[in-house]
């Protein structure tokens, strides 16, 4: 018999200024808070958090830094040091990485975890989910989680002060929902979830479509619009509910080439959604889209401020480094969604297709 155990957060609190409820949700939650994040994330949230805190009567123990990957080391470190301190919430702020890793540390521990995105760069606030690296920054692997946040505070305040880097990659990570779920949903085994991830996952793709624009405005002018907040929808209410009722199982060719891209030393760090971006286009070639559809694409990704060649990820990367990227994307997990097979070679095609079309359409 199928079982599919579906985890949403217990609560989201989205909108501007959707901060100043943080303490009172985290005093229902806990009395002991640890903040954990990115090194900007802290430097920027943490007077916010405290703030709130101090106002809910909820112990503050201090922050710590995440570590810098999302790997086994810092989810153990983490792990321990929430023991050792008595912690009965953890709030994570910053971008996915971060998230991911306090997520898994709290999980570790049986502590509920409250999100705090700083970065609008991927769903990672909403989800049972986390991707896992090697301390190096290799991709290790996907993995779920028996809970989910207790609680989600998406501010559109607060991100609308994303770098626009960053809002673009969650743009990408958020474009890959549609393109992604709609080449591989031939595989999804209860048609009724499937339905709504797919009307899930459309939604992310007409809400960037229809306001990415004004939202980067939004973005570069560090006040947020509606529009800004139409597109958080997408990237965290949408995209982590696509996330949560595929059970993980929406991913395709272009998370499986960003994986590959974790391979190569002069690409690992660029940012996931970014990565993804540019796999999205090339998932459209594999599927022999037609070159009008691609195009169209490459012109949102471009107006998304997303890579549409490797040498706007990674100039002048050899041979050597290419045929890394490949082979390691093949060999993905997430290469294995696709209905048809594909190869080194197939991948190649791909990306030089659509570098032929992104010459065109310059």
């Amino acid at each position: 018999m199928y079982t599919h155990r579906l985890i949403f957060p217990a609560s989201v609190l989205r909108g501007r200024g959707a901060i100043a409820h943080l303490g009172r949700m985290c005093g229902r939650l806990g009395q002991r808070a640890l903040l954990i994040g990115g090194k900007r994330a802290l430097a920027f949230a943490e007077p916010l958090v405290v703030r709130q805190l101090e106002e809910s009567g909820v112990s503050y123990l201090g922050s710590e830094w995440y570590g810098g990957e999302c790997s086994e080391t810092q989810i153990h470190r983490l792990a321990d040091l929430l023991e050792r301190q008595g912690v009965e919430v953890v709030i994570a702020a910053g971008g996915g990485r971060a998230l991911d890793t306090a997520k898994a540390a709290a999980v570790h521990n049986h502590i509920p975890v409250m999100t705090l995105p700083t970065v609008a760069a991927t769903c990672a606030a909403m989800t049972p989910l986390v991707f896992r690296y090697h301390d190096d920054g290799q991709f290790r692997d996907m993995q779920a989680l028996p809970e989910g946040p207790a609680a989600a505070v998406i501010d559109a305040d607060i991100l609308a002060r994303t770098p626009l880097p960053g809002f673009a990659a969650g743009l990408g990570d958020t474009l890959a929902k549609w393109y992604e779920y709609r080449a591989v949903s031939a595989t999804q085994v209860n048609p009724s979830l499937a339905a709504v991830v797919r009307a899930h996952s459309e939604l992310c793709y007409s809400l960037i479509v229809d306001h990415a624009e004004e939202a980067c405005r939004a973005v570069r002018s560090g006040q947020a619009n509606t529009a800004l907040e139409q597109v958080l929808d997408a990237v965290f209410l949408y995209a982590g509910l696509t996330s949560v009722m595929s059970n993980g199982g929406h991913t395709g060719a272009a998370h499986a080439l960003y994986e590959g891209f974790t391979g190569c030393a002069r690409t690992r760090h660029v940012a996931h959604g970014l990565l993804v971006g540019f796999g999205n286009l090339c998932l459209l070639a594999l599927e022999q889209r037609h070159d009008n559809e691609i195009a169209s694409a490459i012109g949102l990704a471009r107006a998304a401020g997303i890579p549409v060649t490797l040498e706007e990820i990674a100039p002048g990367l050899t041979p050597q480094e290419r045929a890394t990227i490949l082979q390691r994307a093949v060999r993905a997990p997430d290469m294995a969604n696709m209905p048809f097979r594909v190869d080194v070679p197939m991948l190649q095609a791909a990306i030089d297709h659509v570098h032929r079309l992104a010459a065109k359409t310059v």
